[in-house]
């Protein structure tokens, strides 16, 4: 027997190149297998989304985007309980084919609905769901990429593809030409819809070599458990003591609160960046402002390390890429390379911010309630963006989003200095010590 057939058969924890246990493929094809549907979910994702913001603006102004917008962080808040509850109970196959083919009929539907003049609320509502079942499918495609390949630079590799490809389609979706409805018509139109609900069909094929399986023991893939997965089927009889502790809320309120104040005060004109640009500079500028914005998510990485070998503490940290969030919108009314700008800034501070936050959240969790701490993390910053994309339209017009902008940089640097400071007195650090003895 050769070397090369003596590899092959080693069992799962051999080589690199080992094959993927039931799959029947390699590590590196089953990656490219999931990278390549993930990139066709996010691009159609991405197109859709942008020709309904941009019709949303078109038909009710910013206030209307800024509904669908909300609507769509509820949806991302939602998401967090119903995938722990589904990942309990499904197998990673049928979540990730149940998820898609229900945002299938939701993305049609609302983009259909729009466009035959629904009641916003009805629009808002399917958006909503239609939202739970997107980050119920992309949780689930991260579980698949971490059980092929445990390795940060996989699911580096992964997000960072999303986030290019993401860029595509909001580009793409801003240029398209438009009819005197607001949208695009004819076979436009069609090609719209069929890349929309066709680019998920790829997510429905790979869902067939599905790997994960609930309530497995995946002891040797950390990011795996993150989501309540495991590689193999035999579920426990008896709640362990473990699992008994893992029912306690795993992370700190405190810190999901100040996530979440940060992005109730920094991330409402980032959310609403598409509207913003088109009423201030027109829609041919969203697709500069979409690719700007990526730039800065590839760059985030090298940021977060810059920061984090300061050793400011994590109010501080945060505080900074909050303000880096908003800092650039100051000038966006004066001149369009100014939106390019502040958008620059906020894909690199948003994704550090994102980034660091969830590194304290899972460093503060158990090993067995990572995977509820990291759900209700990002939920508790969508939460907080929600709230923001929903009230910013009401306090100001697009046109003096600077004013705005200005406030909240102002009480975000008095908040967060005023917070490092009381943290930091010594006395106030040694008085619980004093009245526990």
């Amino acid at each position: 027997m050769s070397a090369e057939q003596t590899r092959r058969r080693q069992p799962h924890g051999g080589g690199g190149h080992r094959h993927a246990g039931p799959v029947g493929l390699r590590r590196a094809g089953r990656l490219r297998e999931l990278l390549v549907s993930g990139v066709a979910d996010s691009f159609g994702m991405a197109l859709g989304w942008t020709i309904l913001v941009l019709l949303a603006v078109s038909r009710g102004g910013l206030a209307e985007a800024a509904l669908y917008n909300a609507a769509m962080l509820i949806g991302v808040v939602l998401s967090a309980p119903v995938t722990g509850w589904l990942a309990r109970r499904l197998p990673g196959r049928h979540l990730l084919r149940g998820a898609a083919g229900i945002e299938i009929v939701l993305r049609v539907a609302a983009l259909a609905g729009l466009i035959a003049g629904l009641p916003s609320w009805l629009i808002a509502f399917l958006i909503v769901a239609m939202h739970v079942a997107a980050w119920v499918g992309f949780a689930a495609m991260r579980a698949e990429v971490a059980a092929v390949d445990a390795r940060p630079r996989a699911m580096t590799r992964y997000a960072l593809a999303i986030a290019a490809v993401e860029a595509a389609g909001t580009g793409l979706g801003a240029l398209l030409p438009s009819g005197p409805e607001g949208h695009p018509t004819g076979g436009t139109l069609i090609a719209i819809f069929i890349v929309y609900a066709g680019s998920l069909i790829p997510t429905i094929v790979v869902a067939r070599r599905a790997r994960m399986t609930p309530q497995g023991a995946a002891g040797r893939i950390a990011p795996a458990r993150i989501l309540g997965y495991g590689l193999s089927s035999p579920v426990l009889k008896r709640p362990s003591a473990v699992h008994r502790r893992s029912r306690r809320f795993p992370v700190s309120p405190r810190l999901l609160v100040a996530g979440g104040g940060i992005m109730l005060l920094s991330s409402g004109p980032t959310l609403l960046a598409v509207p913003l640009t088109t009423e201030l500079h027109g829609r041919h500028w969203v697709a500069g402002a979409a690719v700007a914005f990526s730039i800065g998510c590839l760059l985030a990485t090298v940021a977060v390390e810059t920061i984090g070998n300061m050793r400011l503490p994590a109010v501080l940290r945060w505080s900074l890429w909050g303000l880096g969030m908003l800092v650039g919108w100051i000038g966006a009314p004066l001149h369009a390379a100014n939106v390019l700008a502040a958008q620059f800034l906020a894909g690199l501070s948003q994704t550090a911010f994102e980034g660091d936050m969830d590194a304290a959240v899972a460093d503060e969790a158990p090993p067995d309630g990572i995977t509820t701490a990291l759900a209700y993390s990002a939920a508790t910053r969508a939460l907080g963006g929600s709230i923001a994309v929903k009230t910013l339209p009401v306090l100001v017009t697009a046109q003096a989003i600077d004013k705005a902008v200005s406030a909240a940089v102002l009480v975000l640097g008095i908040a967060s200095l005023l917070l490092w400071a009381l943290t930091s007195m010594p006395w106030l650090n040694r008085r619980p010590a004093a009245l526990a003895d």
